[in-house]
C-alpha cells in the first residue's frame, strides 16, 4: 500500500498537467500589433553603453497573455529584448512593445477579459524611411511577418473553437525618422514618404483602414529634427494617430530613450490606441 501512494500522487499530477491550460506556444493572439521603425522601436533602453544592463521593469515582465512572433515565425511568450533576432547587429534593450501590451491588458472593460496580445517586432536600427519603401527588404520582411502572424492566428483558431474568428491585426506602431534628420532633402520629403508607406502597407495587407500610430521624434541623428517632426505632424491620412515622444528622458548617447522613457512611451501608445479616432 505504501508503494501505491507515490504512484497515485504521480498519476494525479500527470492528470492535472494534462488538464491545465495550454502553454503559450499553442496559444493564439486576439489582438496583433506590428512594431516597426528604427532603433527606438527596436529598443535600446538600458543598452547604450555597449551591453544591456538586463533591467526588466514590472511593466516589461513576461506574461502568458503577451506573445511575440519569433524570427522563425512562431508565437512564443514575449520577453525583453523583444526584438532579439530581428533588429540585427545591434545591442538591444527595452523598447515600448512590452509596456504597451501590459497597459492594454490592464484596461478592463476596454479590452476583452481574455484577450491575448500578439506583438510582431519588425524594427531595424539606423534605417531611413526610404529603406522601408515598397519592395525593399525591410518592407517585404514586415509584410511577410504580418501575414505569417495572421496565418498562424487562423490556423490556431481553427483548432480552438473558443477563439475562432476572434484574432485581428489591430494596428501598426511606427517609431522612425531619426535617420531622416541628417540630410535636408530627406527631411523635406518625409511627409510624402510616410503617406506612401502607409498607403502601400494598407493596400498590400488588404486593410484600407488599418490604424497606424506614429511616434513623434524625441531626438535625431542630424540637425533637422524639427523639420522631420513637423513633417510627421503633417501626415493627413485617415486613421493615422500621432504620439509625441518629445520630452521623454534620453540616454547619455543623446539619441535613445531610457528604460523609464520606453515604459512611459508604451503607456502613451496604449492610451492612443484606446482613444476614439476622430
Amino acid at each position: 500500500m505504501a508503494q501505491l501512494v507515490p504512484e497515485f500522487i504521480s498519476l494525479f499530477l500527470l492528470i492535472l498537467l494534462a488538464s491545465a491550460p495550454a502553454a503559450t506556444a499553442s496559444s493564439s493572439p486576439t489582438l496583433v500589433f506590428l512594431l516597426a521603425g528604427q532603433s527606438n522601436m527596436g529598443g535600446r533602453g538600458g543598452a547604450t553603453n555597449g551591453t544591456w544592463d538586463g533591467v526588466v521593469p514590472p511593466d516589461c515582465a513576461p506574461s502568458p497573455r503577451i506573445l511575440r512572433l519569433s524570427p522563425s515565425l512562431r508565437w512564443e511568450e514575449a520577453r525583453e529584448p523583444l526584438h532579439a533576432g530581428i533588429d540585427l547587429h545591434n545591442v538591444l534593450g527595452v523598447g515600448p512593445g512590452m509596456p504597451f501590451a501590459h497597459a492594454l491588458l490592464r484596461r478592463h472593460g476596454r479590452v476583452p477579459p481574455h484577450a491575448v496580445v500578439g506583438l510582431v517586432p519588425c524594427a531595424q536600427g539606423a534605417t531611413p524611411i526610404a529603406s522601408w519603401s515598397r519592395g525593399t527588404p525591410l518592407y517585404d520582411r514586415m509584410l511577410k511577418r504580418a501575414r505569417a502572424a495572421l496565418a498562424n492566428n487562423n490556423n490556431n483558431n481553427n483548432n480552438n473553437n473558443n477563439n475562432a474568428g476572434s484574432s485581428r491585426l489591430a494596428a501598426l506602431l511606427w517609431y522612425q525618422g531619426e535617420a531622416d534628420t541628417i540630410r535636408r532633402q530627406d527631411a523635406d520629403v518625409y511627409t510624402s514618404r510616410m503617406e506612401a508607406f502607409v498607403r502601400d502597407v494598407r493596400r498590400d495587407l488588404g486593410m484600407p483602414d488599418l490604424l497606424v500610430i506614429q511616434v513623434g521624434l524625441a531626438t535625431g541623428q542630424g540637425k533637422f529634427v524639427d523639420i522631420v517632426r513637423e513633417a510627421q505632424r503633417r501626415v493627413s491620412l485617415h486613421n493615422v494617430k500621432y504620439v509625441d515622444a518629445k520630452g521623454l528622458p534620453v540616454a547619455s548617447d543623446y539619441t535613445h530613450l531610457t528604460t523609464p522613457a520606453q515604459v512611459q512611451l508604451g503607456k502613451m501608445l496604449a492610451a492612443s490606441y484606446l482613444a476614439p479616432t476622430l
